[in-house]
C-alpha cells in the first residue's frame, strides 16, 4: 500500500487517478482549489487519507498545500496533475505571474521543493510541449503579446524538462513526465479522441507499480509507452537554465550543490 498525493483531484484525470488508486487499496490525499470545489469529492472523501485545500495560482496557498500534506505524513508518490489550458489573457496572480505559468509550472516546482521528498514524482505534460519554444528570457509573458496556446505549450515543455532535471539531480527519486493524450475531460472537451482510462492509468502505474518497466526515471510516457520528448527536455544545459529561472522567479532553490 502506498501513500499518494494528487493535485487537482476534484475532476478529470486527477479524480480518475484517485478513484483507481483508492480502489486498489492505496492511501490517497486529495486536493481541491477551494472548499467549494472540495464538495465535488463528497463521494470519495470519506475513504481518502485526507483533503488539502489551496489555489495553485498563489505561492502563499501553494506553501499551505505543502504544509497540509507534510502534516499528514511523508508521501510515497506525488502526481502533479493540476493544470489550466487556454487562458483568455495573461492574467496576473497575487505574485504577479502569468496564471498559466504559475499553475502549470511554478506551483509544481514549489511543491516539489516544499513537500517532503517522496520516492516517486509524476508530472503531467502534453504532446503540445513539442510546439513550445525555450523562451526563458520571457517565460512570464511580460514582453510578448499573449498567446494562450503557445503559453500552454511552453508550460508543458517546462514541466517535462523539470521532471527530467529532477531525475538527473535526485537519483534516489523516480521522476517521470506523462502525456495523457487528448482525452475527454473538462479541459480536453467531450469530443477528444484519446482513451480517458489510459490517460490516467499511466500516472497511477508510474506512481505505485512494482513492475520493472515502471520503476525507471527520466522518462516521457504516453499510454504506458516511453516516447521521445522534445530535444530541450533531455538537454542538461536547458534543464539547468530553466531551474535557475524558476528559482529566480520564486525565490526558492530546488537543488543545492547538485542535490
Amino acid at each position: 500500500m502506498s501513500r499518494i498525493f494528487i493535485t487537482g483531484s476534484t475532476d478529470g484525470l486527477g479524480l480518475a487517478a484517485a478513484r483507481t488508486l483508492m480502489k486498489e487499496g492505496h492511501d490517497v490525499v486529495l486536493h481541491a482549489r477551494s472548499r467549494e470545489r472540495a464538495s465535488a469529492l463528497a463521494e470519495i472523501s470519506p475513504t481518502a487519507l485526507g483533503i488539502v485545500i489551496g489555489d495553485l495560482a498563489s505561492a502563499t496557498e501553494t506553501r499551505s498545500i505543502a504544509e497540509q500534506v507534510n502534516a499528514i505524513g511523508r508521501m510515497d508518490a506525488v502526481i502533479h496533475n493540476a493544470g489550466i489550458y487556454l487562458e483568455r489573457s495573461r492574467g496576473e496572480t497575487p505574485d504577479g505571474h502569468a496564471k498559466t505559468l504559475a499553475v502549470n509550472v511554478l506551483a509544481p516546482y514549489l511543491l516539489t521543493a516544499w513537500i517532503a521528498r517522496p520516492d516517486r514524482l509524476v508530472y503531467l505534460s502534453s504532446g503540445m510541449h513539442r510546439s513550445g519554444i525555450s523562451a526563458l528570457d520571457d517565460i512570464d509573458w511580460k514582453k510578448r503579446p499573449w498567446n494562450a496556446s503557445q503559453a500552454y505549450s511552453e508550460s508543458k515543455l517546462y514541466i517535462a524538462t523539470l521532471a527530467a532535471a529532477i531525475a538527473r539531480h535526485w537519483p534516489d527519486v523516480l521522476s517521470n513526465a506523462v502525456d495523457p493524450g487528448w482525452v475527454p475531460t473538462k479541459m480536453g472537451g467531450a469530443g477528444a479522441p484519446d482513451d480517458l482510462e489510459m490517460g490516467h492509468l499511466t500516472q497511477t502505474w508510474l506512481a505505485v507499480s512494482d513492475d520493472g518497466a515502471a520503476k525507471v526515471s527520466g522518462g516521457y510516457w504516453y499510454h504506458r509507452q516511453r516516447r521521445e520528448a522534445a530535444v530541450e527536455v533531455s538537454d542538461p544545459g536547458f534543464q539547468d537554465a530553466l531551474v535557475e529561472k524558476l528559482a529566480g522567479l520564486t525565490g526558492v532553490r530546488l537543488f543545492t550543490n547538485g542535490r
